[in-house]
């Protein structure tokens, strides 16, 4: 008997969690109001010049993030000029579980799970639709960083990124990525060669002559030079969201 009672508890508890994130993905999209993304910078090595620059973040770093957003609404004719809003959080001195290796199976599961309860913990700090752990890592001692990731379900992302005001505007374009992974958009880039898919992954497929592309489509992380080239975006001002990444967003209606 208590064995069915326990089991009864555990599905219920299962169907609120389930209900309470489809209702805040409704919410989310039908932009009747602006998305409130709180990011909660990590100091993620012991340089002290990566304490130095998370101590310095303010509200201000993120303005482009907002302006891209807004500057993106804009073209896709979206009836809230703001639709994100950004605002930064003392981050938790822990850093969020690492993904595992492979990113298959029951281990993406269990990270998953033990992602979404490290946030739900982390709750009463800001106030949030859409959390974003930054970890900030001290580029001569890290020359490459460790995979980014948004998770839809639960509405988080986890973003590693370089502590150097120099970097920022790059910094703040994977966030966006890592956002828009949230709100329910996909990749755009052969993970294989990490090359933008074709034509979604191009910023403009029509653009002639196609090579240099002007623009990288956010979502597909780099902006194509020529056949197997590309580069990654210095700054949102390079990026745009395409007419793929609008539609799963629900920007866009076809």
């Amino acid at each position: 008997m208590w064995k069915w009672i326990r089991i009864s508890a555990l599905l219920a508890i299962l169907l609120s969690v389930a209900t309470g994130e489809w209702l805040a993905q409704r919410r989310l999209w039908s932009w009747q109001r602006s998305a409130t993304v709180a990011i909660y910078p990590i100091i993620g090595d012991d340089s002290p010049s990566t304490r130095r620059y998370v101590q310095g973040l303010t509200n201000a770093g993120y303005a482009d993030l907002e302006q891209f957003f807004a500057d993106e609404a804009g073209r896709y004719a979206l009836p809230l000029s703001h639709p994100v809003t950004v605002r930064v959080y003392p981050g938790p001195v822990t850093a969020p579980p690492a993904p595992p290796p492979r990113s298959q199976g029951l281990g993406v599961v269990w990270w998953s799970l033990r992602l979404r309860y490290y946030a739900w913990r982390m709750s009463g700090i800001g106030d949030g639709q859409i959390r974003v752990y930054v970890i900030f890592h001290d580029g001569h001692r890290l020359p490459s960083l460790p995979h980014s990731m948004g998770l839809q379900r639960g509405h988080i992302g986890v973003v590693h990124a370089f502590a150097a005001a120099y970097m920022a505007g790059t910094n703040n374009f994977i966030i966006a990525h890592e956002i828009l992974h949230t709100l329910g958009a996909q990749d755009l880039y052969d993970p294989a060669t990490n090359l933008p898919l074709l034509p979604d992954g191009l910023g403009d497929p029509s653009q002639q002559p196609l090579y240099p592309q002007q623009f990288a489509e956010v979502m597909a992380g780099r902006r194509l030079l020529g056949p197997g080239q590309a580069e990654t975006p210095e700054s949102l001002a390079e990026c745009l969201i395409g007419p793929r990444t609008a539609e799963q967003i629900h920007w866009l209606h076809r």
